[in-house]
């Protein structure tokens, strides 16, 4: 077992996929003789060279236009975005194009694609650098969207997303990057797409989320348990195909519900969780599901102002309290 960062689990991953198949190839900006904003393809261009590490143009619509004919002839390619808010250039290819060659033409083709793409706030870098709009690809049938939230499954989701045979959206949050975790040595394990984590089991209350907000919620969880509560986190990994049941599983066992999201509250993945829960577990509910989110307004760049507009271990440690006192349930 080795303890790596979330950035060397992606690389690691990778390079393992490109050694098992040579359909497997990269393209994006920056990612060869730069190698890559984050540092993600580092080294991969001297090992693969050029023909399987493309550099291209700063023009998303035209290099992830590229992506999908490649892979409608056989090639898996995987492409990195540099920021999921310049995928709003190419969102016609993705949406328009990735996601429905293969109903369109009748299954005759398919489009094995990854698109790898960093977002999320905490960076200072400002309003256009720092959305999370996975909600915008989430919606598209025929798009996988996948949101792995440690080393470990970063690694065998991103394994799973390579040689899925359907285009897939893979998300990176920014502050995931520099975590660590642990990793076997020698994994090969591929994750089930569409399927989600009880990562921590709890009696009292349920709480979701995915990619940082997954990993923060397991640090309330572990806060809380200090003080006698008991939380269940449920890590949603995969936001397209969503694992619904075992999220109302959860909700009707623990009877109460928060879901922490990174992205606005307004139309956001929380409230397709939300109405999850209401329709499955209705019954189960002691309290009304609470949804804690970033706040309604384009990211500041001021530190002390980015900060207060992202959800915290505090505004959810907050939520959890207030959801189980409304319920007569004691809290510290």
């Amino acid at each position: 077992m080795s303890v790596i960062t979330y950035r060397q689990a992606l690389r690691d991953t990778l390079r393992a996929e490109m050694h098992r198949d040579e359909n497997v190839f990269l393209l994006g900006e920056e990612i060869g003789v730069f190698e890559g904003s984050y540092k993600i393809t580092e080294g991969l261009l001297k090992e693969f060279g050029e023909r399987r590490v493309r550099d291209t143009p700063i023009a998303e619509e035209g290099f992830v236009g590229a992506a999908i004919g490649a892979a409608m002839l056989g090639l898996r390619p995987v492409v990195e975005i540099m920021t999921i808010n310049f995928s709003l250039i190419a969102i016609d290819q993705i949406i328009n194009h990735a996601a429905k060659i293969y109903g369109m033409f009748g299954g005759q083709t398919s489009v094995p694609m990854v698109i790898r793409t960093p977002g999320g706030g905490g960076q200072q870098l400002g309003a256009t650098h720092s959305q999370n709009i996975e909600l915008f690809y989430s919606f598209i049938p025929g798009l996988k969207v996948l949101a792995p939230s440690t080393p470990a499954e970063a690694a065998s989701m991103l394994r799973a997303a390579i040689r899925d045979d359907d285009p897939v959206l893979f998300l990176e949050n920014l502050g995931l990057y520099n975590t660590k975790g642990e990793v076997p040595d020698g994994d090969e394990s591929v994750a089930e797409i569409g399927r989600a984590a009880v990562t921590r089991e709890g009696t009292d209350i349920t709480l979701i989320g995915y990619s940082r907000m997954a990993m923060v919620a397991g640090q309330v969880a572990e806060k809380l348990a200090a003080e006698g509560i008991s939380v269940e986190v449920v890590d949603l990994r995969s936001l397209r195909p969503l694992d619904r049941d075992t999220i109302v599983e959860s909700v009707r066992k623990t009877g109460c519900a928060v879901v922490a999201e990174d992205d606005w509250l307004t139309y956001g993945i929380g409230a397709e969780i939300a109405a999850s829960i209401q329709e499955g577990a209705f019954d189960y509910l002691d309290a009304p599901v609470r949804r804690v989110a970033m706040a309604e307004v384009p990211m500041p760049y001021a530190k002390p102002l980015e900060t207060a507009a992202l959800p915290s271990i505090d505004s959810i440690t907050t939520a959890v309290k207030e959801t189980l006192s409304a319920v007569g349930r004691r809290v510290g």
